[in-house]
């Protein structure tokens, strides 16, 4: 699993055996991309953001929306017997709503939130609105659909996660708009650059991805 943004709020990525995961910030953060990541027992919640507006005003919204985020992931998939579908819906949900009452009123935040069981190999995500998530097998690279509305919207919208099966090997990549459309001249990096790149890192670790 790799992920490419920026983070206003101290992350430290904990281990999960079977998992690699890197994620790298870029130093002119200018915006509101935000990464975090918990492993509770066999599984590692995470969510990338990327919330509108400047960094003076995005940074105290995404501190409120982690609290959010770490308390809710550790009640709702402590169980071992957590029901994983449901636990990400209600997840997005509340972070929803914790992104609402920091931003006082709408704050467009296109976000990803995934559930990894390493148990099983199993991928249960939700990707409202235009995070970038490329997901690479044995045979090559593709884009997964993006459902669902942005966060920081609607208080009472619902989500519908999707389930994802990894096999060794198998690699994600989320990336922010930032790294899309950012530019050298008059190129933009772009999304088919991306897929690119994850179809040729064959043996690279998710660091190197990164």
């Amino acid at each position: 699993l790799g992920v490419t943004g920026t983070t206003p709020c101290p992350v430290n990525l904990t281990r999960l055996k079977g998992l690699d995961i890197s994620a790298r910030y870029h130093s002119d953060r200018c915006g509101g991309d935000f990464f975090d990541g918990l492993t509770i027992g066999f599984r590692l919640v995470f969510l990338l953001t990327d919330i509108a507006g400047p960094r003076s005003e995005t940074h105290a919204i995404a501190a409120q929306a982690q609290v959010a985020f770490r308390q809710r992931a550790q009640e709702l998939f402590h169980p071992a017997d957590a029901n994983e579908s449901a636990a990400i819906a209600t997840l997005a949900h509340d972070v929803n709503r914790s992104l609402m009452e920091a931003a006082n009123g709408v704050r467009f935040a296109p976000t990803f939130l995934g559930c990894f069981n390493a148990n099983l190999g199993i991928l249960t995500y939700c990707n409202a609105g235009r995070v970038l998530a490329v997901f690479r097998d044995a045979t090559s690279a593709c884009v997964l659909e993006r459902g669902g509305v942005p966060l920081g919207l609607f208080t009472h919208v619902t989500y519908e996660p999707a389930v994802l099966a990894f096999e060794s090997l198998d690699k994600l990549l989320l990336v922010t708009k930032g790294v899309t459309e950012s530019r050298r001249g008059a190129a933009e990096f772009g999304v088919k650059r991306i897929e690119r790149l994850l179809e040729h890192s064959n043996g690279d670790s998710a660091s190197q991805i990164c």
